[in-house]
């Protein structure tokens, strides 16, 4: 066989499938596996051993451990976890990342003539793939089984491109040229920086080893030539978490320091150790004819030897990733980002998160609020209010800018659907009582300015007010963070009851006004709390039928809010009047 240009037009177009069937399988994977991989994430804790575990398993099932890198730099930068948690993910996924190279060792499976062993050949079973995945995507009609048949054509692509390449490097054999280029390889410093090199470039060790491996079916390449190589390639796939890291905050780039500072430990430790027993024991293998099945079983002894050295020193690879990245007081905290809606259910997850940190503080803010205006000010808690109100504003827009380009950009199953839009409505709805606690303690605080005290009625009313604006906001919190339906219909008639209680106090205080026992004054600021806690209620009232909307897909929660007053079922007559004993009586 004889060299040609068109080998190397072969050797490019293959790569270039390789390339984009491995992105087309690792994004259909990620899809598929999206709300799965929120919930391995879920379960890593401090414990470094279900690290190792969750990394190696979500790598697997993406094939790819730069994405899954990646996504470690978003979930840091983004508050989800810490620093000392994705290490034992790094190592777990420097494992799963060994299964994409047995996978491509089957090119070198020979046996025509044997039926079994030709179906394992890549060129033969990539094809049924393909034929498989372009019916599920063209006939399927659930957008799962078009991810399934979308995956199993990258497969192919990928396999194709395998191929390829290694068809276009098989007259390479012939050539002295190449033999007498590839024993310079036999150096390893330089094998470790070509390996790095290549696939610092192309962003992908499975693609850079694929090219190994194709080119050891020329019978040409030994495993002293292709040990430093693959040490290389190790070190080169930390260039996509490298690139991960602008833009982002200090905390997201220990991680990709900590990556690489694995790869170049590890490379290192092999450099010493390996090469120098090599020196004195001579080993016999290294001059052994590479091929598919040797550069896989190495890659993977490189990579779980060096997590069996080197996971013991978690710690200090922290530590080595602050004396890189110090703490900086202009670090600037970034809860929601952009690089994880690539994996919209691992997106959701961490918009949840921020959601609930945004209802938590609404929650504090009313604590505090009415706590104060029932126990007298304080301006500790004022200017915390205040704060926390400024920083609920920030979450509105993030969460509400990063919800509609989820929504938009990316496709989310139903489940996920249905989330995004509770809290795209739960937002503003949240918003708009940290302002009513804003407005509460202003309040409290203007009573404070101008040594104004309410008359001992006003008080009791005041008392009862808050009280029951108290319970009618906890059950809106807990109705929307937890899904209950039971309590989201208990919000109705008590807030029935508080618009019945403003409008009493209301006239009570004009009587007030009109013997004299209250001034206008006192007047103003007792209508102001009215008003605040009659708009609680009312935003609770429409948390309540956003949670009983996505309960019920059916619901039309506009519809509801319109008929829930002309509705009276008895429950809601035996709730009403519960509340009314409970807040009117005397």
């Amino acid at each position: 066989m004889t060299l040609s240009i068109f080998n190397f037009f072969t050797l490019f177009g293959g790569l270039a499938f390789f390339l984009f069937g491995m992105n087309l399988m690792s994004g259909s994977l990620e899809k598929m596996a999206g709300g799965k991989l929120e919930k391995l994430l879920k379960k890593v804790t401090d414990n470094p051993f279900k690290g190792l575990l969750v990394g190696a398993v979500i790598t697997i099932a993406i094939q790819s451990s730069s994405a899954t890198t990646v996504m470690l730099v978003g979930f840091v930068n983004s508050g989800i976890m810490q620093l000392a948690q994705t290490v034992g993910v790094i190592f777990g996924a420097d494992i799963g990342t060994t299964l994409t190279a047995w996978i491509l060792s089957l090119t070198g499976i020979q046996g025509d003539s044997n039926f079994f062993l030709g179906l394992l050949q890549p060129k033969n079973f990539s094809m049924i793939f393909a034929l498989v995945g372009a019916v599920m995507l063209m006939m399927g009609r659930r957008q799962r089984q078009k991810d399934i048949g979308t995956m199993l054509l990258g497969f192919a692509v990928l396999m194709q491109g395998m191929t390829m390449m290694s068809s276009s490097m098989a007259p390479l054999a012939d050539l002295p040229q190449f033999e007498e280029m590839m024993q310079r390889f036999n150096n390893p410093i330089v094998g470790v920086l070509v390996g790095t090199l290549i696939t610092g470039v192309i962003q992908s060790s499975a693609a850079s080893i694929g090219i190994l491996q194709g080119l050891s079916m020329t019978g040409s390449i030994t495993l002293g030539m292709a040990i430093p190589i693959v040490m290389g390639a190790n070190i080169g796939t930390c260039m996509t978490a490298v690139l991960s890291c602008f833009g982002v905050n200090r905390k997201a780039k220990r991680v990709a320091a900590i990556h690489v500072a694995i790869k170049v430990v590890g490379t290192i430790l092999w450099l010493v150790v390996f090469y120098g027993a090599n020196l004195f024991l001579h080993f016999g293998f290294m001059s052994w004819k590479a091929n598919t099945f040797y550069i896989a079983l190495y890659h993977t002894i490189f990579n779980i030897v060096n997590t069996a050295i080197l996971f013991w020193f978690q710690k200090s690879f922290v530590r080595l990733a602050y004396k890189i990245f110090p703490d900086s007081a202009e670090d600037k905290e970034l809860f929601l980002d952009e690089r994880l809606m690539q994996t919209p259910g691992i997106a959701l997850a961490e918009v949840e998160n921020s959601m609930n940190k945004m209802v938590s503080k609404a929650k504090q803010g009313l604590d505090n609020s009415t706590g104060m205006l029932l126990k007298g000010f304080n301006q500790e808690l004022f200017d915390s209010i205040q704060k926390n109100e400024r920083k609920i504003d920030g979450y509105e827009d993030h969460i509400g800018a990063y919800l509609m380009k989820l929504t938009t950009t990316q496709h989310l199953s139903e489940e996920d659907k249905k989330k995004a839009s509770k809290m795209l409505q739960g937002i503003g709805e949240f918003e708009r009582l940290a302002d009513h606690a804003s407005y509460l303690s202003k309040s409290c605080a203007e009573m404070k300015d101008k040594h104004i005290s309410f008359s001992p009625k006003a008080q009791v009313e005041e008392a009862k007010i808050l009280s029951a604006c108290q319970e009618i906001y906890n059950m809106a919190v807990t109705s929307f963070l937890t899904g209950d339906v039971q309590t989201a219909r208990k919000i109705e008639p008590l807030q029935n009851v508080v618009s019945v209680m403003c409008e009493t106090y209301k006239e009570a205080h004009v009587e007030r006004l009109a013997d004299g026992t209250c001034t206008a004054e006192q007047g103003f600021i007792f209508n102001d709390i009215l008003y605040s806690c009659e708009r609680i209620a009312d935003h609770s009232m429409n948390i309540a039928a956003i949670t009983l909307r996505v309960s019920d897909v059916n619901l039309d929660s506009r519809k509801y809010m319109h008929d829930i007053k002309l509705r009276k079922t008895p429950e809601n007559e035996r709730l009403y009047e519960s509340y009314y004993q409970k807040y009117m009586s005397a």
